[in-house]
């Protein structure tokens, strides 16, 4: 396992931590038996950029875009680096894409990077419904790397967010609810108001000029979580 995350570290990656699948029972994927064949879920988180996630008051920066799309790419080709690994050794392991929309009208994937992070003790699901690291807050990127290699996994982590408000009140959708959860919410819609978000991100955002993608950036930054001033 140590030598797995000084690879990881090698390669880029901010922080590597191992989820047992069996705490993801119940989790949507495609396909449906995505987690059968695999015990074990290793979770790859980077961390953006300070400055970036600084300068973001209301809105994405172009800057902001451009780095986002570059640490997924970085993310991708750190899951590859894994498998590899995790395959040299005889194990099985199967690379999930960092940021890929397979379903446009429910934004879902092949399985979410983040209830897999909150199962592996990376941090806890924020009022956002982002990962919130102890040690980064929100600022990670995420992918993950399914695999049947004996990994010992990690445990979750408390949910620390408390009273905290900052993600809510700074929404520029005003989609943050401020509920708080122990473990996970049962839906993202006891979090976030979904639809507001969508439209926040799509069709104001989205208009904006040189930034490419379904970004935000705003609650990243205010998180108290994370910041370095």
């Amino acid at each position: 396992m140590s030598e797995l995350r000084a690879a990881a570290r090698g390669w880029g990656a901010t922080v590597l931590r191992v989820a047992d699948t069996a705490r993801l029972a119940g989790l949507e994927t495609e396909p449906a038996d995505l987690l059968a064949a695999f015990p074990r879920a290793v979770s790859i988180g980077v961390r953006l950029s300070d400055p970036m996630l600084d300068a973001i008051v209301d809105r994405p920066t172009p800057l902001y875009s451009s780095h986002y799309s570059r640490v997924n790419a970085v993310l991708d080709d750190i899951a590859v680096r894994v498998t590899n690994l995790l395959q040299s050794g005889g194990a099985r392991a199967l690379p999930i894409p960092a940021s890929q929309i397979l379903d446009s009208e429910r934004w879902t994937s092949y399985l979410s990077h983040k209830a897999v992070a909150i199962a592996a003790g990376l941090g806890w699901q924020g009022k956002s419904l982002l990962v919130v690291s102890p040690d980064h807050g929100p600022r990670l990127r995420l992918t993950t790397v399914l695999t049947d290699a004996p990994l010992a996994p990690d445990a979750p982590l408390k949910n620390r967010c408390g009273r905290c408000t900052k993600c809510r009140d700074a929404c520029p959708a005003g989609a943050i609810r401020g509920v708080n959860t122990i473990n996970h919410y049962s839906s993202r819609d006891e979090a976030l108001d979904f639809a507001k978000c969508v439209t926040q991100v799509r069709d104001v955002f989205g208009g904006l000029p040189h930034v490419a993608g379904l970004l935000c950036g705003v609650c990243v930054s205010v998180c108290p979580w994370g910041r370095t001033r």
